[in-house]
């Protein structure tokens, strides 16, 4: 699965899909005209049955977004493992996920092996949140610039099949806020508080119930190099800037996208991972 996942990411990262036209004789140019106007008529059907459905998306993502922003009719759920279960059951259409979910979670060998994934929608980035003005955020950056250099992070990349999908991080040193320093506060109760959403294969829980996945081994190595633990809660996405806000967590680590609005609300680490939105719809 993890070769598959690799696979999908570095075609859909890389390879851009490149229409050409060729053209000569007066003969073949009404023949060009008419494959133009075929051309067209296919994509304002495609258009018009894209109106017709149905899309499941997580409250609060990217792919609710991308849905709005193309002008989907939408089944807003809890989750993007909700979307995936609501286009199984057939009460949506499609559903709109992360593409590093996608290569995890639909497919030959995985938990929905008749569903596929057609258009991508957008390409983003993932970032880690935290408070706004939190020193946390530099201090992860560092941790980052650190596993990258010494290959620890593309080794637990490549444990989850997502090492095409790594950002090069820069050189980055820590920076500790003179005042209310979210790092110094952290340390003083012994954890650090990590909201999340069950989101393979950034965070979901092993057959022991213990949470893993990319996102999860890299808080938990920021959590040991600040000397404390790593406590997972799973949150409301829609509502992870008021948890952040109110301190109930200390940081979003969830493969969450860096838009306007997040980058706006929190201090936001640099950028680790590519990502897409994509549609999934069954095979069929």
């Amino acid at each position: 699965m993890k070769k598959k996942l690799a696979l999908m990411l570095a075609l859909s990262l890389t390879v851009g899909t490149v229409l050409t036209g060729c053209g000569g004789a007066a003969g073949d140019a009404a023949q060009t005209t008419a494959d133009n106007t075929q051309t067209a008529d296919e994509s304002e059907t495609a258009d018009t049955a894209n109106a017709d459905l149905v899309y499941a998306v997580e409250a609060g993502s990217a792919g609710e977004a991308a849905a709005q922003d193309n002008g989907f009719q939408t089944n807003v759920v809890a989750s993007q493992a909700d979307a995936l279960m609501e286009v199984a059951s057939g009460t949506s259409d499609a559903a709109i996920i992360d593409l590093l979910m996608a290569g995890a979670m639909i497919g030959e060998g995985t938990s929905y092996p008749n569903m596929k994934y057609t258009d991508e929608l957008t390409t983003e980035e993932y970032g880690v949140g935290c408070r706004k003005g939190s020193d946390l955020a530099s201090y992860i950056n560092s941790v980052f610039a650190e596993s990258y250099a010494d290959g620890s992070m593309k080794e637990t990349a490549t444990t989850y099949g997502v090492q095409e999908a790594l950002v090069e991080q820069p050189d980055s040193e820590f920076t500790a806020s003179a005042e209310d320093s979210d790092v110094a506060y952290i340390q003083d109760k012994g954890t650090m508080i990590v909201g999340i959403t069950d989101f393979a294969p950034m965070d979901y829980k092993d057959a022991s119930g213990e949470w893993i996945g990319f996102d999860a081994d890299m808080a938990r190595l920021v959590a040991e190099k600040l000397g404390v633990e790593a406590q997972f809660v799973e949150i409301d996405w829609d509502n992870k800037i008021m948890e952040l806000e109110s301190k109930n967590i200390d940081v979003v680590w969830n493969g969450m996208t860096l838009t306007a609005e997040t980058t706006s609300a929190m201090e936001c680490t640099n950028p680790y991972c590519n990502n897409a939105q994509v549609i999934v719809v069954p095979t069929n």
